[in-house]
């Protein structure tokens, strides 16, 4: 049975409890879930976006309903995506485990720390 917006939100948090310090921090229309500074996944009314790394990507694709998560034309690598029909509280287990597992991996980052995106000069 698909989970809405809070049921999944609160499967999430169930997923990543003792991985760590996890912050919750509004994105992309819904909550993104940061762990150790580093985003590991977000939940919102339109599906589940999950940061699972580029070596678990395939693993994670292996699984029925999940797709590559597609940005502006782009396949974002190491990131996938499911449709809040496909979701359950074992795909959300099990697709947190493999992002945990990544992020656990990256250096954190302090709060509030953001990078600077270069500006787009246009030819006149």
């Amino acid at each position: 049975m698909a989970l809405d917006q809070d049921e999944l939100a609160a499967a999430v948090r169930a997923a990543l409890a003792g991985a760590g310090d996890i912050r919750e921090v509004k994105m992309f229309g819904g909550i993104g879930f940061m762990l150790n500074g580093n985003m590991v996944a977000a939940a919102s009314k339109r599906g589940l976006l999950v940061r699972v790394g580029k070596e678990a990507q395939s693993e994670a694709l292996a699984q029925p309903g999940t797709r590559a998560m597609i940005m502006r034309r782009r396949v974002m690598d190491g990131y996938v995506y499911r449709d809040p029909p496909a979701i359950d509280g074992a795909v959300v287990q099990n697709l947190l485990r493999l992002a945990v597992a990544f992020v656990q991996t990256l250096p954190p980052k302090a709060a509030g720390t953001r990078r600077k995106r270069a500006t787009r000069r246009t030819k006149r």
